[in-house]
């Protein structure tokens, strides 16, 4: 195992979300934020006045390409993902990219390919669910055995925040998916909570929340799972409800049942109305969006597989890819990257 020694020269492209990416890099002893880029004048203000240090540019490919930096952080819009992650590889540069990874399954195969190519790079992706304090202790209980044998699995992604398809950028997309963006959240926590692989999907979706907007595609979008081991799972990714973002979620097993509140977990052992239920009170989401680039780094500087791994990536947006065909096709095998 190799160790870092060099601090690692990053560059950070849009800084919307990228804020908390150039935030987290901050912190770190271990990196040099040597690069910022966006195309707004705001964002420009922001980045000379926060990090005088760094260069800045309006032009993605300026950090792509330079030799001297060594990571780059891909926050842009879900569009130009693909192209950026390829033009990065090509340059021999480690990837740290916002989901979704990509929008099309022969842009995950060429990713696949370029990665298989120069397996010394390292890709991940912001799953950022996966540092959730509650959620951790709840993956503890199913590893520890506490919920029997799993059977069932569902999850809400309420968005909750239906303005930003129908007036912001994601709208103006030529395509926008709702479960590539948001949804595929929730079918990562399904996969690292259970450990088993979803075989085939079936999917509906509507567009009834932002009907008559500047929005195309469907806003609502349910799909049922059938997992690899018997297990079924029911995903909703709903961008037009009328609350506030939160991850819903409820898992069943012979031993227990797991129902997620906003104040704390409800965590049934008994079918008796008359036993009380276990409050899991770990913070929830309890996370912050630059969470998982101090494993990222590490991963680098020891030569391993970061906590979200590629397998984990390419896994969720197989899924994802599958549930996106399914809406117009009925059941779709997974076909997995």
């Amino acid at each position: 195992m190799s160790v870092q020694t060099k601090p690692l020269k990053v560059g950070v492209i849009g800084l919307g979300v990228g804020q908390a990416h150039v935030e987290a890099y901050d912190r770190h002893p271990q990196v040099n934020i040597f690069a910022l880029c966006d195309l707004a004048e705001e964002k420009r203000a922001w980045a000379l006045e926060s990090y005088p240090e760094a260069g800045f540019t309006s032009s993605a490919e300026e950090i792509l390409t330079d030799p001297r930096i060594d990571v780059v952080s891909i926050c842009s819009y879900d569009d130009i993902h693909y192209e950026q992650i390829m033009l990065a590889l090509e340059h021999n540069k480690h990837v740290f990219v916002e989901k979704p990874l990509c929008l099309k399954s022969e842009h995950a195969r060429d990713i696949r390919r370029a990665l298989d190519e120069k397996p010394h790079l390292k890709i991940s992706s912001n799953l950022i669910l996966r540092k959730c304090p509650r959620f951790i202790a709840l993956r503890e209980k199913i590893l520890a055995g506490d919920f029997g044998e799993l059977f069932c699995i569902e999850g809400d992604y309420n968005y909750g925040r239906l303005w930003k398809v129908t007036e912001g950028w994601r709208g103006q997309l030529e395509f926008y998916s709702i479960v590539l963006g948001g949804g595929v959240h929730i079918i990562d926590l399904f996969l690292w909570l259970t450990g088993s692989r979803v075989k085939e999907v079936t999917a509906y979706g509507n567009q009834i929340a932002s009907r008559g907007t500047q929005f195309r595609y469907p806003d609502l979008v349910s799909a049922i799972l059938q997992f690899e081991n018997g297990m079924t799972g029911k995903l909703t990714v709903n961008y037009g409800c009328m609350q506030p973002h939160f991850h819903n979620l409820m898992i069943y097993g012979t031993g227990a049942t797991y129902v997620n509140d906003l104040e704390y977990g409800r965590l049934y052992t008994s079918r008796d109305p008359l036993q009380p239920f276990t409050k899991m009170t770990q913070p929830y989401p309890g996370v912050h969006k630059g969470d998982l680039l101090d494993d990222f780094i590490a991963a680098i500087g020891e030569d391993r597989e970061p906590q979200i791994t590629k397998t984990d990536i390419f896994d969720a947006i197989s899924i994802c890819l599958a549930i996106e065909k399914s809406i117009n096709h009925g059941p779709v095998a997974v076909d997995y990257i």
